[in-house]
């Protein structure tokens, strides 16, 4: 790595396991991911399995799951770490990631009791952490996006079965999945001001490659975040058994929330991984083209430039490790994570445009990775809470909630699994 772009030590964050892990994730990117993702995302082709299998191998579907449960037993911290880095290379690769250790699956059945876990879930966690029962979710609809509470998918137990019928939309990777988490209200919320309770998750185990029983889909035409398809969902009937059901019946809310720091910091990561790859593409480049006899890193523009963009990206990681080591300490920091979550994403889009302006009408073109990291920077700012939602949290925090916005309960819930 080019000693000029390289992380600084983080106020003491970066032990020298941690180095390791991120050179470690940073080797695997360079040679592994990049190269992939250079070739297929062009032609909006999908993840290959070998890929996923050795990621697999690396343990970077378990690098937060327990070691009990044959993770790695790491934090949030070496979590974004890894992202980071692969994010680098392909964002939709960093993602896939959190299908194995983010997952909502964990969340629902664990709850800090993994001893009392039963042996069948345990064995769901330990194939999530071999790659082998990886998630998606779904959780948005056609109408509902911010205010998950506002979700019309309805599950109905009838004899054992839930009977689940409803439509779901951004419902990313619902066909390479092994299982999908579906979230739906089975009961009316008690009040208006509790609009979040009723609503319930389930596992829906599925042959990849297929969708569940009774469920129809169609691929969403995204302008990015390819290796995988974003599918809209009609649950027609669908019927699962009454085990199916992850955590307390309608109290499913409550596991968003437990995950919602975590999944800020991830989509941080990511965003600066990719203003990173921008930024180390963009000096390459620099150095390479000439004009007026000289390279144009000789120009101070390009210099201001590149300058500039390094400090937004150092500014946006400094404030990720805070936040990540707050998560690890089991410190409250909801503020701070909305607040890495907007600034990184915001910054990424602000990066990755001003790569392509240095790449010139070469930017402009799919034979450089500017682009992709452009396109892929830009849905940051709307995934896990769009940046108008991470204001309106900070600025909550800061100044009390507003009475003009009282309606506006259970906010920033959606993509969370995106």
């Amino acid at each position: 790595m080019n000693s000029g772009v390289t992380s600084a030590d983080g106020m003491g964050y970066m032990t020298e396991e941690r180095i390791l892990i991120r050179d470690s994730a940073r080797d695997f990117t360079m040679k592994e991911v990049l190269p992939v993702a250079n070739e297929l995302d062009p032609v909006q082709g999908m993840i290959p399995m070998e890929l996923r299998d050795k990621m697999a191998e690396l343990g970077y579907f378990g690098i937060t799951t327990p070691e009990e449960l044959g993770g790695m037993g790491l934090g949030c911290f070496e979590y974004c770490l890894i992202a980071e880095q692969l994010a680098r290379g392909w964002m939709s690769v960093a993602s896939i990631m959190a299908r194995g250790n983010g997952s909502f699956l964990r969340r629902g059945i664990m709850r800090g009791k993994e001893d009392e876990l039963p042996e069948e879930q345990r064995d769901m966690i330990r194939r999530a952490v071999k790659g082998e029962f990886l998630a998606a979710a779904a959780l948005s609809e056609p109408g509902t996006g911010s205010d998950l509470a506002s979700i019309s998918c309805r599950a109905v137990m009838s004899g054992n079965e839930w009977v689940i019928n409803g439509s779901k939309y951004w419902c990313t990777f619902a066909d390479g999945a092994d299982y999908i988490m579906l979230f739906a209200r089975t009961s009316p919320p008690p009040s208006a001001d509790k609009r979040f309770l009723g609503i319930s998750a389930f596992v829906l185990p599925k042959p990849r490659g297929e969708l569940p029983n009774n469920c129809e889909g169609s691929p969403i035409p995204k302008i990015g975040y390819f290796g995988w398809n974003t599918y809209e969902l009609s649950f027609q009937g669908t019927r699962a058994p009454a085990s199916a059901l992850v955590g307390e019946e309608g109290k499913a809310f409550y596991m968003l929330a437990s995950g919602l720091e975590a999944a800020r910091a991830h989509t941080a990561a990511r965003s600066i991984g990719l203003a990173q790859g921008a930024l180390e593409d963009s000096i390459a480049y620099a150095e390479d083209r000439g004009q007026f006899g000289v390279p144009i890193t000789e120009f101070q523009a390009i210099r201001f430039k590149i300058a500039t963009m390094a400090t937004k990206i150092e500014a946006a990681r400094q404030l990720l490790y805070y936040v990540c080591n707050e998560i690890d300490q089991g410190r409250r920091c909801d503020k701070e994570a909305s607040m890495v979550k907007f600034f990184a994403s915001e910054m990424a889009e602000e990066v990755t445009s001003e790569a392509i302006q240095i790449h010139g009408g070469a930017g402009y073109t799919k034979l450089h990775a500017v682009e992709r990291y452009w396109r892929d920077a830009r849905l940051t700012k709307i995934f896990e809470g769009t940046s108008e939602i991470q204001q309106r949290i900070i600025s909550d925090v800061i100044l009390g909630k507003s009475k003009s916005d009282a309606r506006m309960v259970a906010a920033a819930f959606a993509e969370q699994y995106a």
